[in-house]
């Protein structure tokens, strides 16, 4: 059984989400808000994909009183201290045209770097950066996303039927992917291409969303974060007051975790550092 923790009940240094999707369909925004509500942190990354722009313009718009609800309560959040970052992804590219100003309750950036209360920095962007390096492209890439889309909403009939039995939220999409050598090769090239982004920059890892499938590693003495989605896995990525970061489900689960970084202190420091 996973381990729980009280969302709402302890303050938090930073949280991240993307890729809520309001305005669509598939967006569970019931339990986002239930998620943000009485959240008490520092800071919030709104990593992209969080109002569904490119949806709203080729489709029909499906908004309710749930996707309201996140609105309100991201302004209450603002209202009381938080300071929110939106980093628009490719759905909501749009507001990438104001980026660097500042909007009600919120600054507009087209990427940011995060400084973790244990000194690491980490690059905070979508992801969509790295589609050149990671999409099939042509005729099997559109295949893919009408085929991704009629699983979405096989995923959301089949929970509607799971929650009137009483049964936890289960997704299918999830499910579906990770028996798929192809999604999982795309989803390590992705991983790596965020890496070497951060490795170019000289930083300490990235946070990202994009791809819909939450993680949290190290490898090589660099962190890969990606704080998912509330379309499929329903996750966010916080930060402790200490510089733990952990990856939570919507009713606070530890997914994964991944301790801070460990400070030498002078008695510990080697002779040469501490010269």
């Amino acid at each position: 059984m996973r381990r729980l923790v009280a969302v709402t009940q302890r303050p938090w240094n930073a949280v991240f989400i993307s890729d809520v999707h309001l305005g669509t369909r598939h967006c569970h925004a019931a339990e986002l808000a239930d998620f943000l509500d009485g959240l008490r942190c520092r800071q919030l990354y709104l990593v992209g994909d969080i109002v569904d722009l490119w949806w709203m313009a080729q489709r029909r718009s499906q908004w309710s009183g749930a996707h309201t609800r996140v609105i309100e309560v991201l302004h209450a959040l603002h209202a009381r201290g938080t300071e929110i970052v939106y980093v628009p992804g490719n759905h909501d590219r749009p507001l990438r045209r104001v980026c660097g100003l500042m909007l009600p309750g919120m600054r507009v950036r087209r990427r940011a770097v995060h400084v973790t209360a244990d000194g690491r920095r980490l690059l905070v962007t979508h992801g969509d950066d790295y589609d050149n390096v990671t999409q099939f492209g042509g005729l099997q890439e559109r295949l893919g996303d009408w085929l991704y889309y009629r699983i979405l909403t096989c995923n959301r009939w089949l929970n509607i039927a799971r929650r009137r039995a009483g049964l936890r939220y289960w997704s299918l999409s999830e499910f579906v992917k990770r028996r798929s050598n192809a999604a999982e090769r795309y989803i390590e090239r992705f991983v790596q291409a965020g890496l070497d982004d951060v490795a170019r920059r000289q930083l300490d890892g990235i946070v990202c969303g994009h791809i819909h499938r939450a993680g949290l590693i190290e490898r090589n003495g660099l962190i890969y974060a990606n704080d998912g989605d509330w379309v499929e896995s329903l996750t966010a990525l916080t930060e402790d007051a200490d510089g733990v970061l952990r990856l939570l489900g919507h009713r606070g689960e530890v997914l994964a975790e991944l301790p801070p970084r460990l400070r030498l202190t002078m008695v510990e420091m080697p002779h040469e550092l501490a010269a």
